[in-house]
């Protein structure tokens, strides 16, 4: 196993740096990739070889496979994983979240190599059905992300019907943690309350706050899905993973706000089109994995802005237009116009 190479996409990113370490930490060679375009340099491990590339150039993932491989497991954690704004980047959704999956898909397949592509979805691929949400669950997403998810999911189980590559498809939620990208204004709602406890200022809240979710600790899911690759008893599965505990959106706040030790204060928004609880069941996830680990949210919450105070505040990195500006709530509308 140590003389493999492994491909990690997104490894600049929040669950992609975190994957590259737990395969450094098993002395493997990893080759790492990002665009750089919502991941930062600092987040890559010292061991991982990083090369720039964008997934959506199927020239560029050609020439990686020759140059740097051959790959022996994929892992493709690159994406734009904003749920509700996807409705209004559509071109900029599917170029990056399903055009640039097929580029690697189809990488792997010529290169013969690849033993197993382990591929990031989403809950999103459910879209807006009753929790907990089981893998044996027909998946309806709601919006283009999920969409897009889907769309890899099956054409993955259609590569190994034609040629068989082996994959496994795991399905994570609400995952936060350090080096996630706190300055989105968009996506990642703890790293928003975050953003917000620092910057003094109200915590924006979509409707009546009491959406549920179960929010997942990076740092219990990463072992899991390195682990995958290298067990051909996980191959060609799909798991739901994360946490076990559900929350409120409010609560969330409520409790970021006390870790913080401020006031908390909310922005009450109008409700936008959003699954109302969104969480799964992981039964099938312990069977193969009993030592699963669950942070709960008020450690995990208390470790990661341990990190966000360190770190502190940085330049802004997310979609800077929009494709359709219709319905798009008026919060967001703000951020686009600079107000």
């Amino acid at each position: 196993m140590n003389n493999e190479k492994i491909l990690v996409t997104g490894a600049a990113g929040f669950m992609g740096s975190h994957i590259c370490d737990a395969l450094i930490n098993e002395n493997l060679q990893v080759v790492g990739i990002d665009d750089l375009s919502g991941g930062f340099l600092e987040n890559v491990n010292e061991k991982v070889e990083f090369v720039k590339c964008d997934i959506s150039d199927q020239e560029s993932v050609q020439n990686l496979w020759v140059s740097k491989g051959p790959f022996h497991r994929v892992f493709h954690l690159a994406a734009y994983a904003a749920e509700g704004l996807s409705h209004f980047i559509r071109r900029f959704n599917y170029n990056n979240n399903l055009i640039g999956s097929i580029n690697l898909i189809n990488a792997a397949v010529k290169s013969e190599t690849c033993e197993c592509f382990v591929f990031t979805s989403s809950i999103a691929a459910y879209g807006e059905q009753n929790p907990p949400l089981l893998e044996s669950t027909i998946p309806l997403p709601a919006d283009p992300y999920g969409i897009a998810k889907y769309a890899v999911e099956l054409d993955l189980k259609s590569a190994h019907e034609m040629w068989g590559l082996n994959s496994v498809i795991f399905r994570p939620h609400n995952v936060y943690g350090k080096r996630q990208n706190i300055m989105d204004p968009y996506r990642n709602v703890v790293g928003i309350f975050m953003r917000c406890a620092i910057e003094g200022k109200s915590f924006p809240i979509f409707g009546d706050g009491l959406q549920s979710r179960a929010f997942s600790y990076v740092e219990d899911l990463a072992p899991v899905i390195t682990d995958s690759a290298f067990r051909t008893d996980c191959f060609n599965e799909t798991f739901n993973v994360g946490s076990d505990e559900v929350s409120t959106v409010k609560q969330l706040a409520e409790l970021i706000s006390k870790e913080f030790n401020i006031e908390l204060k909310i922005n009450w928004l109008e409700e936008r089109v959003e699954a109302k609880h969104a969480y799964s069941d992981h039964s099938k996830l312990r069977k193969f994995f009993p030592d699963l680990q669950n942070t709960p949210l008020d450690k995990g919450i208390s470790l990661m802005s341990k990190w966000v105070q360190d770190t502190g505040l940085w330049e802004a990195s997310h979609p800077e237009k929009v494709e359709i500006e219709k319905s798009l709530p008026d919060s967001w509308r703000k951020i686009i116009s600079g107000n």
